[in-house]
Formats: structure tokens, C-alpha cells, sequence
């Protein structure tokens, strides 16, 4: 890739992700924006700025040199000076405020582009620091979508239906074991958590073809699976207890017994071939456990989505190296829900397993931990101080994760308590080895 062509990429996806984040941040009135719609979730327009930040941050006082637009406000858009929850009583940029702030930001960095070699630094070399700010706002972006599911009220945002399946994605592929590359040195713009490259052996394992869908964990409820505590860890049950679970955040039963889920302002029945999103990891593994399964350990899935048997090499995604298009996978919130299983045959492994990405983040069974020879690059707060905590490691993306922020090495994590992210899972099951 040319150093021309590197700035046509960089110019499109900070476009794109700024785009996304003045639909999501203009489609509510002031009141929201700054109001707290959920102690788990800032203020929208908490988000906004702290985007604007952190660019500023690394490409016009990092990268380009350049003196600081706002730096009376670094503190204030510090996540980690200030709980999520207590982000509304701070002395916020106002909406007008905010948009004139990030607006000022970004023509500093568009003209920072058009001067910089894209080389020298490792901050710099192949544009490294503009593609973590894109992935830095799409994140942001998908957490305000996060924020837009729990706010109350009448919709706002709207989306064409994601497409309906065109195959059968049902059963399981058996992935035999051994050594494969488990993720990357090489990717330009990939994180420090999916970093070095490394050999893992992996045994024989059996993966679902597709996530669990709504219709099977509705099977889960009506066999007792919130009831009975065999199928739950000890701590799992004791959260369900605490906190009262019954079925996915989002999910209410009518009278008559059929369930319904609340989306975006909207409630509609359940559809029963949409994979089920709003689980918590405990939840996920107590069904595991009810259908006589797992939950894939972050290799195993990394395997599946990458590993071609057939040449012993790695792909980037689970179609090969080619980027997604529509397509291949549910992402960038063209749609504001999963699609039924089979709804991307494109984007399917050569063994079939369907669907690893886009359409919901999916719990796997593994602890965040660093991979060997990890390091902290460009600041420990990325990722470093997470590890070895409290944190279940998510695998795929979701629908409202773009393009920039997901590929087959991408790691995500949250504690497994969390609901109001847009997971789901599938189930794996050992098998001997031939």
C-alpha cells in the first residue's frame, strides 16, 4: 500500500466513524445526551468528548506536534479518574461545546495527515496511531449504542432488517487438534493485546455450527435452567440469586406466556432463529452446561475462525484475508439486531462453522491474560491494566462493531456479570482424538 493510498484508508474510516457518531449522538435532545441513562453507562455526551480527547491526545499533541486545543479538559475525559456513574455530576462540556470541540480537533488531524510520512515511529509506521483512534471511536461508538438500547422512551434510531438465512446452520464441526499461530505480529493496525504471535496446540474439540439462538434458550428457561442450581457455577448462582435473573436483559413474558424483547425503543416477539443476545457469561455457561456442553476457550475459537487444515496457514477472518463486506458479516450497525442463523453463508469458515463475525460478541470460557512476550504499546491503559482481573475474554464483535475494531485476532473482554453488552455465545464439547 502506497503512503497516498494509507491516507485514503485513514481518511475513510475517521470519516466513517464520525459519521456514526453524530448520528448517534444528534438523534436525542440535549436532555439526554447529558442525562445518565444507566450507572453502567457515561452520559452520551461524555463520549462524544472523551473521542475528541483522545484524539487530540495522539494525533495533534503525539503525531503532530502540535500545541494542546483543550488542555484544561484532559482530567475531566480521563476514564480512569472517574467512574462511569459519577461522570454526570462532573462540570462536562456542554453538547454545542462538545461537537465545536471535536470539530476543532479533527481539522487539526486532517491536516496533520496530509503532512505526515506514515513512517518512522512504531506510533507512526504504517498510520499505526490514526487506526487506533478509528478503532478508539468505533468502540465508543458501540458503547453509545449500548447506551441507546437502555435509555427509555420512543425510538429514535432506525435500520433496515439484517437479511434472512439462505442455508441451514445447525449441528457441529469437529476441529482437529494441534499446533496453529494464535494471533499477530504483522498486523499494522492490530492492538497490543492481540500481540506477539505465538504457536498454541489446541486438542480435538467440536464447535456449534451456530450461536444459540433465542428459540433454544427459551428451552433452557422451560426446562428450569434459572431454577436449578446444578447447572451454575457457585458464584454464577449466587449472581442470579442477588440479582434475580430469569431470562436475557431486555426479555418479558406476556400473559399468555410468549416472550418479548425490547429493542431500541421497539418490543416485538422474540424471534426464535435470532441468536440470543443480553447474556451474562454465567448465564451462557449454565446453558452450556444444560445442553451437555462448554463454552469454546478463546483458542479454540480463534482456531475455528482462522486455522485452514488444509494448508496450515492463518487467515485473517474466517472467509479468508479479503475485508468484510455486507456480505460476509452483520457489522457497522447496518442492521440494529443479530440476523437468524444462516443469514451469511459468505462469511462462513471452509468447514462451515457460520456466523464467528459480526452479529453479537461471544463469551468464550478463558480469563483475559497476556499473551507470551506481551507489551504495552502505546499506553498500559489500553489493555495492561486489565489483565488478570476480573474479566471474561469475548470473541467476533457484535452488529454495532465496525470493520476497523474486528478481525479474527480482535480480543474484547467485560466482567462476566455484564448484560447490557451485545453478546451471546455458541457451545463446544471435547472429543478424543482420532
Amino acid at each position: 500500500m502506497t503512503v497516498e493510498q494509507l491516507r485514503d484508508r485513514v481518511e475513510a474510516v475517521l470519516t466513517r466513524s464520525r459519521a456514526r457518531s453524530a448520528l448517534l449522538t444528534e438523534s436525542v435532545d440535549e436532555k439526554e445526551l447529558t442525562a445518565q441513562h444507566s450507572p453502567l453507562m457515561s452520559p452520551l455526551v461524555w463520549d462524544l468528548a472523551h473521542i475528541g480527547n483522545q484524539e487530540e491526545l495522539w494525533l495533534v499533541r503525539d503525531v503532530g506536534g502540535r500545541d494542546p486545543v483543550r488542555q484544561d479538559i484532559d482530567e475531566l475525559y480521563d476514564a480512569f479518574k472517574h467512574s462511569r456513574s459519577s461522570r454526570r455530576s462532573l462540570p462536562l462540556l456542554s453538547p454545542d461545546e462538545a461537537r465545536a470541540y471535536i470539530g476543532t480537533v479533527r481539522e487539526k488531524v486532517w491536516d496533520i495527515l496530509s503532512s505526515s510520512p506514515l513512517d518512522g515511529r512504531r506510533l507512526e509506521q504504517d498510520a499505526f496511531a490514526f487506526g487506533m483512534v478509528a478503532q478508539h471511536e468505533q468502540q465508543h461508538d458501540e458503547t453509545m449504542l449500548a447506551t441507546h438500547q437502555l435509555r427509555l422512551g420512543p425510538a429514535v434510531l432506525s435500520a433496515p432488517e439484517p437479511p434472512a438465512p439462505t442455508v441451514e446452520a445447525t449441528g457441529e464441526v469437529v476441529i482437529e487438534g494441534g499446533p496453529f499461530t494464535m494471533g499477530t505480529t504483522f498486523d499494522p493496525w492490530a492492538l497490543d493485546i492481540e500481540r506477539p504471535a505465538h504457536s498454541v496446540f489446541v486438542p480435538t474439540f467440536a464447535l456449534d455450527v451456530a450461536p444459540v439462538t433465542n428459540g433454544r434458550y427459551v428451552d433452557f428457561i422451560e426446562d428450569g435452567g434459572y431454577d436449578r442450581e446444578d447447572l451454575w457455577s457457585e458464584r454464577g448462582w449466587s449472581h442470579r440469586i442477588a440479582e434475580g435473573l430469569r431470562a436475557p436483559l431486555f426479555w418479558e413474558r406476556d400473559a399468555g406466556g410468549a416472550w418479548w424483547r425490547r429493542r431500541f425503543g421497539v418490543t416485538a416477539p422474540i424471534r426464535p432463529s435470532q441468536p440470543v443476545v443480553h447474556v451474562g457469561f454465567f448465564e451462557a455457561e449454565a446453558y452450556a452446561r444444560w445442553a451437555g456442553k462448554r463454552l469454546p476457550t478463546e483458542a479454540e475459537w480463534e482456531k475455528a475462525a482462522r486455522f485452514d487444515s488444509s494448508t496450515g496457514s492463518v487467515r485473517k477472518y474466517p472467509w479468508g484475508d479479503a475485508e468484510p463486506t455486507p456480505s460476509h458479516a452483520n457489522l457497522g450497525q447496518r442492521h440494529l439486531e443479530p440476523a437468524d442463523i444462516g443469514a451469511y453463508p459468505a462469511g462462513a469458515t471452509p468447514q462451515g462453522v457460520q456466523q464467528l463475525i459480526g452479529d453479537m460478541w461471544e463469551w468464550t470460557s478463558s480469563d483475559l491474560e497476556p499473551y507470551p512476550g506481551f507489551e504495552p504499546f502505546p499506553y498500559a491503559e489500553y489493555s495492561e491494566v486489565f489483565l488478570r482481573g476480573d474479566y471474561k475474554v469475548l470473541r467476533g464483535g457484535s452488529f454495532g462493531t465496525d470493520e476497523v475494531a474486528c478481525r479474527g485476532t480482535f480480543r474484547n473482554w467485560d466482567h462476566p456479570i455484564r448484560r447490557q453488552i451485545f453478546a451471546g455465545f455458541r457451545c463446544a464439547r471435547d472429543v478424543e482424538s482420532r
